[in-house]
């Protein structure tokens, strides 16, 4: 899945919106534009509430599927998907019913819509007070159009993609209630971006703009969606335009992504440290900490990242990114068992395919087979989950499949996703996806587009150098597999080893 991109922003979706010719807000002058992600999601760990799974349960119900998986009942893996996400949110009331159970599950929980529950990035209380509320007052389109968000936001940190279905109706009824309302439109943008419908979501955020110039979740969204169709200069300038309407953190992190694409990471690092200076709570401390972590690790910093997601953590310490973050840091840094602690902490919580393949390597790192394998089968199961859930999965199909799947499974993903979005991490999974199914020439071009822009990533070189290699390209191999590994060494245990593998062939064979 592609960095930084399904992010939302903060806020309640309540947003002002400035009388007619009321001024721009000004630019900050330490960041002139853009960012990530929000409030909202960083602070949500806790389990959404009055009937959700344990951790165990959670788990055990994965692994069952995943062996389902194993087997080939290909015939039965939606209708088993839709059982496991069942088994995941092990019966939590469905949206629409009137919540009264769950407000009264959790003491002082109002029935009023609180507008601040989703900036703290509470959202447990925020869904069980939410429907409550529109269950007394079933025509508030401004709480469906939250509860909405609120379904989405939760998807993203739980990793249960059967959420979507719940703030698909949400906004439904927002909208139904009150057509073309802003923040219902913004929560479809936000909702789309989270299938990874990027047109869609450029489409929803636009159409909330037009009502709501101001909406800074709309602002945020069509970055996003910009960035994720691989429109990097008009996502550049849809940075400068939410900057000018409505500076703050959101804004910076993304600002400092696009920057990032571009090769420019001392800017990027630069915002990222200002918009750090600029967070007012927990939620967004975590959020942006665990940015420059992600940015410092990529740069092979380990330390410097480390410390980072160490404050990410003291902000929100169930907050998950930071703590995979931390354990690609404690990886790079030779402290494989530490990471693997760390993983299996993630993993359990949130079964997303990014963690459990790097749990799966490390696990395949140190001779541990058997578990690596359970590993990657719970990809396939996370997989069918989400495609039960309407979400587009083939750019995660694409790069779990080449190195550790089915090679004609990861070209077909690949070239679906490269038809529908061409961003520098769809070319480098073609790129990966055709060099692993033995046509490394028609590679090449993918490899050396994933890395046009600038952008540093040592995956992107390990891949390039390897695709080289296999051209005949000796010399432009030998670059690219040093500098993946001077950027940074501890970018994968089993890529890393395969980058230093590949550099002693080719000397020896000068």
């Amino acid at each position: 899945m592609s960095p930084r991109t399904n992010d939302s922003t903060r806020g309640s979706g309540q947003e002002a919106t400035p009388p007619a010719g009321a001024p721009a807000a000004p630019e900050v002058r330490a960041a002139p534009e853009a960012a990530t992600a929000s409030k909202v999601r960083a602070g949500a760990a806790a389990t959404e509430a009055p009937r959700t799974a344990s951790t165990a349960e959670r788990a055990d119900a994965l692994r069952r599927f995943a062996a389902a998986v194993r087997r080939g009942r290909g015939a039965h893996l939606t209708s088993c998907a839709v059982l496991l996400a069942v088994a995941m949110t092990a019966g939590a009331v469905a949206v629409g019913g009137d919540g009264r159970d769950a407000a009264r599950a959790v003491p002082g929980v109002t029935r009023a819509v609180d507008a601040d529950v989703l900036v703290r990035g509470d959202l447990d209380t925020a869904i069980r007070s939410l429907r409550a509320h529109v269950g007394e007052q079933p025509r508030d389109f401004g709480a469906w159009a939250t509860l909405g968000l609120a379904q989405v936001e939760r998807a993203r940190t739980d990793g249960d993609p059967s959420r979507y279905a719940r703030a698909e109706h949400a906004l439904a009824r927002s909208l139904t209630l009150r057509p073309g309302n802003d923040r219902a439109l913004a929560g479809q943008a936000a909702l789309a971006a989270a299938r990874h419908d990027f047109a869609a979501a450029l489409d929803h955020a636009d159409r909330a703009l037009e009502r709501n110039p101001y909406s800074e979740r709309a602002l945020c969204s069509r970055i996003d969606a910009l960035v994720e169709l691989g429109r990097y200069e008009e996502a550049a300038e849809a940075a400068t335009v939410a900057d000018r309407r409505r500076p703050g953190v959101p804004v910076f992190a993304r600002y400092a992504y696009v920057r990032e694409l571009r090769g420019d990471v001392h800017t990027a690092r630069r915002v990222l440290h200002h918009a750090l200076d600029s967070a007012s709570g927990p939620a967004d401390v975590a959020y942006v900490a665990t940015a420059l972590g992600n940015l410092e690790r990529g740069q092979g910093r380990y330390g410097i990242a480390l410390r980072h997601y160490a404050r990410a953590l003291a902000a929100d310490d169930a907050h998950l990114p930071a703590l995979e973050g931390r354990a690609g840091a404690q990886a790079g840094a030779g402290d494989r068992a530490g990471a693997i602690t760390t993983l299996e902490q993630v993993v359990a919580r949130s079964p997303l395919p990014g963690p459990l393949v790097a749990l799966g390597e490390l696990y395949e790192d140190r001779g541990e087979r058997a578990k690596a394998r359970e590993q990657y089968a719970l990809v396939d199961a996370w997989t069918a989950l989400a495609r039960a859930g309407g979400v587009d999965v083939d750019l995660d199909t694409a790069l779990a499949a080449a190195d550790h799947g089915d090679t004609a499974e990861a070209l077909r993903a690949a070239r679906a996703e490269w038809g529908r979005r061409r961003t520098v991490h769809t070319a480098d999974a073609l790129a990966w996806a055709l060099h692993r199914a033995g046509r490394s020439a028609e590679a090449l071009p993918y490899a050396r587009r994933a890395t046009a822009t600038g952008y540093r990533d040592a995956a992107f070189l390990h891949h390039r150098g390897m695709i080289e290699k296999a051209t005949g390209h000796d010399r432009a191999a030998r670059v690219s597999l040093t500098a993946a590994l001077e950027l940074n060494p501890g970018f994968s245990p089993l890529g890393a080893r395969a980058a230093r593998a590949a550099l002693k062939d080719l000397e020896a064979a000068r």
